[in-house]
């Protein structure tokens, strides 16, 4: 079964069609809140091209509602005769969901965390480097959503010093040659690489000494498109899984369709 697994972030959504956890094709789009079903039809359909024949299902988790009402309209009208499925509450995902209100977490964090406990068990920290957010997110060794923070994301902070800065602009996302720079350009690359990264390390480090855990015995697995940039920097990680959403949605669907 060929799935196509589609999440929607509030800067990018990402595609992908997965089966049996592998992923074959990805895409990544910029997330406009004015596009509409219609729009998003076309633009699926010239992406997918000839492979739209193959696939046997859709999966869907979003943070942005506005464009989440737009795709449930574009699967009712354009793609009615796939199977879906829309993460939202409700869905069986199989992983108890231990914080004060369970829908308020977004959707993409709780596919995040089915898919880390399904493949490298408990207890797992998430860290999903996205461009608006960097979200933690946590599962303790008996298989539960117990939380995780949120922080502003790597791309959201840059462009932010770049506006508000009278004399600072936009850079590259790079490593810089040192931590220590010697140009404006490198010691904004600095301040940014090096400050998620150790911000990073610090949150990952409370979290597991507030589960109690040893730091060996925590599997920390980075995602999202960002991770590549801040992962070599990051002493915490014993994962990278670029796919780990991707292959959530798809244990959602399977659960559920």
């Amino acid at each position: 079964m060929t799935l196509l697994a589609a999440d929607i972030g509030n800067s990018y959504t990402v595609l992908g069609l997965v089966a049996d956890g592998d992923v074959s094709h990805d895409w990544r789009i910029a997330t406009a809140a004015h596009r509409t079903a219609d729009e998003w039809a076309v633009l699926l359909r010239g992406l997918l091209g000839e492979t739209l024949a193959d696939v046997d299902g859709i999966a869907v988790c979003a943070t942005v509602p506005t464009v989440l009402a737009e795709w449930r309209t574009m699967l009712a009208s354009h793609f009615s005769d796939i199977p879906h499925v829309i993460v939202q509450s409700g869905v069986r995902t199989g992983i108890p969901v231990l914080t004060d209100n369970p829908r308020e977490v977004g959707s993409d964090r709780i596919v995040n965390a089915l898919a880390a406990l399904t493949t490298y068990g408990g207890p797992a920290i998430v860290v999903d480097f996205g461009g608006t957010a960097t979200t933690f997110d946590v599962v303790n060794r008996n298989g539960q959503y117990v939380g995780g923070a949120i922080a502003p994301g790597i791309e959201i902070s840059l462009d932010a010093l770049a506006r508000q800065g009278a004399q600072l602009r936009m850079v590259e996302l790079v490593r810089p040659r040192s931590v220590i720079a010697k140009n404006t350009v490198e010691a904004l690359q600095s301040g940014m690489l090096f400050g998620v990264a150790s911000q990073v390390e610090g949150i990952v480090a409370r979290m597991i000494e507030e589960l109690g855990e040893r730091p060996a015995d925590v599997t920390v697995i980075a995602t999202g498109y960002l991770a590549p940039v801040v992962v070599e920097e990051c002493r915490c990680f014993t994962e990278n899984d670029n796919w780990l959403t991707i292959r959530g949605l798809e244990l959602v669907f399977r659960r559920n369709a």
